[in-house]
């Protein structure tokens, strides 16, 4: 089950249980082999890779997405807290480029902070997303991390 929610100041919240135990859940989210099979991937024709990965308080994750129509995502995250298995709170934001390679659109940073809550047998993830400039990118996210969140509980098997 998931619920979300959209406040004031353009911030966005998803919560989801998944019927895995916490440890699992959070290295889903710290490990580039486990991250790699559901970030991103929200849109089955998208092609994500990890260009830098450097899981650590300051460190930084890249990543290239490639959409069906040419388009290229640059993102990034860089990591403000790792609290395992419990918390994380990184950065957000990314590049567009077109099929040309021209820069199309840009994501200011934005935030986001991640909990998980053991449950029983299951996991509470809430994902909470912020400092969005416009109703329309805080929208588009929680649209994507639906969709990324799909493909983790298909990832966790659960």
């Amino acid at each position: 089950m998931a619920s979300t929610t959209t406040g004031p100041g353009e911030r966005l919240q998803i919560r989801r249980m998944f019927a895995a135990p916490r440890p699992k859940v959070f290295e889903a989210w710290t490990e580039r082999e486990k991250l790699e099979k559901w970030m991103c991937r929200d849109n089955p024709n998208n092609v994500a890779r990890y260009t830098a990965f450097d899981m650590r308080l300051g460190g930084t994750n890249m990543m290239e997405i490639r959409a069906a129509n040419g388009a290229t995502y640059h993102q990034r995250v860089t990591f403000r807290e790792i609290k395992p298995p419990e918390k994380l709170v990184f950065t957000w934001g990314w590049e567009l480029f077109n099929a040309s390679g021209v820069k199309d659109e840009v994501q200011d940073e934005t935030l986001v902070t991640v909990d998980f809550e053991e449950r029983g047998k299951f996991t509470e993830v809430t994902l909470t997303h912020e400092h969005f400039r416009t109703a329309e990118q805080c929208e588009r996210h929680q649209k994507g991390w639906i969709g990324c969140f799909d493909k983790l509980t298909e990832a966790l098997g659960a």
